[in-house]
Order: structure tokens, then sequence, then C-alpha cells
């Protein structure tokens, strides 16, 4: 399976490697608030953060205190999470202007899942700031190990000049949030959810932001194919001489690149991509534990559940409660 050209991973593996990316609102607030504001988010561990400024200025302040400009039209996407705030000005806050947490406003609930989020002393009528914000759950099935090389915040005012496709999507995000159309609040929920998605591909595109390990393995042909075919077929009892075969190097060539590159084993590679997809089924799909000890080649669920102990430090029964 060839690479993409200058060492990148070819689309068409990427793509496949993909397959398991899910993105789902957990819960969203519509904002409206009149300078000066801050708004405190308390990083919901596990969780992604997505927000879209519709009208007016706002500046995301991280907990490393970098803080980013965005504009109206623009989105920030945490993959990661986090805690961090939503300011109107970055000298918030400040002797008389506090940053409250967004969970301690009052906020009415507009639809499934969807609240509005009025700061005090702003109305409709006043227009100001309108932030569309939302919590995400975010999973990437065997690619999993991803996120973690993400940055901390993707902001598409940077990548919508490399992915044009981008501004039609933001344009009715915006309409929508200041239109406030009938069924506005769940459109907006999903137009979220896409332009996260296309905020995460444009970063997988771009090389992963130059991240190492797994992305340089999947920018070598023959590391590239070893692990397409494992991620392909993962409940198969693989060998390292097996995924040498796949990659058509020598069993110790293999291992030996392998290790160097990805910074595991071959078979702990494998085991600890199991085990992530074991979770996500597990806890998202809500798929049986024995189905789940199946589908990944075990012989009985007891020896899953000692495997996925052993990577995960818990038990399958305690993860799925």
């Amino acid at each position: 399976m060839p690479d993409g050209g200058n060492g990148l991973p070819s689309s068409d593996l990427m793509s496949e490697l993909l397959l398991g990316m899910r993105l789902r609102g957990i819960r969203y607030h519509r904002i409206r608030a009149v300078p000066p504001f801050g708004f405190g988010f308390d990083g919901t561990t596990g969780s992604a953060h997505f927000h879209f400024v519709a009208n007016g200025t706002a500046f995301l302040r991280l907990a490393d205190g970098t803080v980013h400009p965005l504009e109206a039209g623009s989105a920030a996407f945490l993959p990661r999470g986090g805690k961090h705030q939503i300011l109107s000005s970055p000298d918030i806050p400040c002797p008389g202007i506090p940053c409250e947490d967004i969970a301690s406003y009052e906020a009415a609930p507009i639809c499934d899942g969807v609240s509005a989020v009025h700061a005090p002393g702003c109305t409709e009528a006043a227009g100001g700031t309108v932030i569309f914000s939302g919590c995400m759950e975010f999973q990437l099935g065997g690619m999993q190990g991803l996120v973690r090389l993400m940055p901390p915040a993707m902001l598409v005012g940077i990548l919508s000049e490399r992915h044009p496709e981008l501004l039609p999507v933001l344009s009715a995000m915006e309409q929508e949030a200041c239109g406030q159309r009938v069924g506005f609040a769940g459109i907006l929920a999903r137009l979220a959810e896409v332009v996260a998605a296309t905020i995460v591909r444009g970063w997988v595109e771009c090389g992963c932001g130059g991240a190492s390990g797994l992305v340089e393995a999947l920018g070598d042909p023959r590391l590239a194919r070893a692990i397409g075919a494992l991620h392909r077929d993962p409940g198969r009892d693989w060998t390292v001489a097996a995924l040498a075969a796949e990659s058509g190097a020598s069993r110790s060539v293999f291992a030996e690149r392998f290790q160097a590159v990805i910074g595991l084993s071959p078979l702990r590679y494998a085991t600890e991509l199991r085990m992530r997809l074991a979770t996500q089924w597990i806890t998202q799909d809500r798929v049986p534990i024995d189905t789940a000890a199946q589908r990944l080649g075990y012989a009985s669920q007891a020896a899953f559940s000692r495997a996925f102990k052993r990577v995960t430090g818990r038990s399958p029964g305690a993860v799925r409660q």
C-alpha cells in the first residue's frame, strides 16, 4: 500500500483506518452575551469541545494560558477537551468581571441536548456576541492513538484556506445561529459535527501536524501494509512472521523497524488496538462482552477479560457501567 507522496500516508489507507471515527454531540449551548463576558468550561474527561462564533468576536484561552482570537464565522475544536475559557477580552477575568463556569448559568432548553444561555443583561434585542458551543463524544476506533498527537486546539480559520468546502458549512451555521428559524438548534448540532469531522480530516491530510510515530509508520509503505492488514482483521491470530509477510520484509527487519518507529512491538500494538476497539464496542455500541471477545479472536471471555484488564487497568464489566 503506497504512501501519498512526501512520506505522508495514502488517502485510501487513512480513509480505511478512520472508518471508526465517531463524533456525537452530548450537549450544546447557544450563548448570547454582550462584552465584557467570560465563560469557563470544565473540560469533561474523555470528551471533545467545539466552539463556533456566529456573531461578534471572542477569545479562546487554554489551560496553559495560550490565547486564540475567534472572529465571526470561525470555529475551534478541542479534541481532548480540557479546561478552557471563552472570553470577550484576553484580560478577563479581572476585578469586577469574573469568568463563571457555563454550568452556573441558567439554561433554557431549545430542543433535546441544546440549551440557550443569555448572560446577565443580554437580550435577543441587544444583539451582542453569539456563540454555539458543544461537548462531544469523540472516538477514532482503532486509531484512537491519533487523538494524543493532536494539538490542544484546532482552528477552522487556519484550515479553511486549505479546505474551502468548510466555508459554506460555516456560513450555514452562522445563518442558523443568528436567524433562529424553526429547528435551528438541531441543524446547528449536526453542522457542528460535520465541521469538527472536517477539521480532523484536514489535520490528517496535512500530515497530522508533523507528528511522529504512527503517522511516520503510515507513510512507510512496508509498515503501512502490515498496519492496514492488522486494522482490517484485528481478530486474526497475528504473529510477527505473519505481519512481516504482509510488509514484504524479513521477520527481524520488520520487528526492528516497527519498534523503532511506533515505539511498541508489533504484538503489543495489536493487543492495544484490540482493546481500543473493544472499549468502543462495549461502551458506545453496547456490544455484549462475549461478542466483543469473539470478534477479536479470543477463545473465551475469561481470556479476553484478562487481556483487557492488563492493558486498560479495568475489567470490561467496569468499563461498561
